[in-house]
């Protein structure tokens, strides 16, 4: 069942009744941001709390939202500069990008060619260097870097940035600071867990002096995350595959943290399906290893008390992730406020903090 995670415990509620188009709303593509602003924390963050309308407000106001004794948890993953580009022993031109490490020198990711190279064929690298193709793994290849260099040296030597699909720009050097967040520090993921990347050091100091306790958990962002759901049905769809730590320390910070009244605010979604995935019976365990977990409406998340999250894309999982936590019309009513006021949208917008349905 593609809601439930390694537990098995979770049932899905009517799949076959929740839609993909359930989550269409109408966004100008103006409103994409296509760069970061010159401060992390300048972004807006618009407030979705039940006991209020919506709030416009800034993300430097944070501080203000929060308590002694809360506990933050952030994702610590590192973007790898993960697109590189060659050609085929024809001279046909392949777009690269590594969509996970799997050891030293052999890699799972998607080309971009015109005609789909077989098993055994040759990547001739532009910065040196060759891949051959093992195989298919669904929509990837499985590829292995011949010679004696290591796949991750490879990549630091000479791969690009991979922005996201909807930046319609190449990157510039700005990218290679401003797309990964100040806390990362594990290195894995092709797509930056973007609800971190509003946090400075001056923000982060402020948040200290207030008393508010920070936790972390890894999730390796694939490029799976940018794959449009195909399906209607969120029953026939498939969730990408991520690879996750969530350690004993965090546990019991969160532990702590609930034992003592406070609360526990996830950084992004990926902390959400981080949390979600290491629940066995109830309870937060230890857990590292992968995860296809895919939470929709009908799915209670119980790991959180509130989220702070960019905006995502229509009929997108991740929507349909927050709508699980805030409730559908509430989240598709907030957009619709984010839209006529002119939020920026995605990886390098602005932010929401979203409570709990009927909190």
């Amino acid at each position: 069942m593609a809601c439930v995670g390694p537990d098995n415990a979770r049932p899905c509620a009517r799949p076959d009744r929740v839609k993909k188009s359930d989550f269409h709303f109408e966004l100008p593509p103006e409103l994409i941001a296509q760069a970061p602003l010159p401060e992390r924390s300048a972004s807006r963050l618009l407030c979705v709390r039940a006991a209020n309308p919506f709030e416009d407000r800034q993300f430097a106001d944070l501080p203000d939202l929060l308590d002694a004794g809360d506990l933050l948890i952030f994702n610590d993953t590192r973007v790898l500069p993960a697109r590189l580009f060659g050609a085929k022993d024809s001279g046909g031109r392949v777009e690269i990008l590594i969509e996970r490490v799997v050891d030293s020198h052999e890699a799972r990711a998607q080309l971009g060619v015109s005609k789909s190279p077989k098993p055994g064929a040759r990547i001739h690298l532009d910065a040196g260097g060759e891949f051959e193709v093992l195989g298919r793994d669904g929509e990837f290849y499985r590829l292995r870097l011949l010679g004696d260099e290591a796949l991750e040296k490879l990549l630091l030597r000479a791969g690009r940035l991979p922005l996201p699909p909807y930046i319609q720009r190449e990157p510039d050097s700005a990218d290679a600071e401003r797309y990964q967040t100040v806390f990362a520090r594990e290195t894995g993921a092709v797509a930056a867990p973007t609800a971190g990347l509003h946090f400075d050091e001056p923000l982060l100091q402020r948040l200290r002096e207030r008393g508010v306790q920070f936790g972390h958990v890894t999730l390796h962002v694939g490029a799976g995350t940018f794959q449009p759901m195909r399906a209607e049905s969120v029953y026939e769809h498939t969730m990408h595959s991520e690879w996750l730590n969530v350690g004993a320390e965090l546990i019991e910070q969160v532990r702590r943290t609930r034992a003592a009244g406070h609360r526990v605010i996830a950084v992004g979604t990926t902390v959400v399906r981080a949390l979600e995935s290491a629940m066995r019976e109830g309870e937060l365990q230890p857990f590292a290893g992968e995860t296809q977990i895919f939470i929709f409406p009908g799915y209670r998340i119980r790991s959180v008390d509130a989220l702070i999250t960019n905006f995502h894309l229509p009929q997108s999982t991740l929507l349909m992730l927050v709508s699980a936590f805030a409730g559908r019309e509430r989240v598709l009513a907030a957009y619709r406020h984010a839209v006529a006021a002119r939020y920026r949208f995605f990886s390098y917008g602005d932010a929401m903090w979203l409570s709990p349905e009927g909190a």
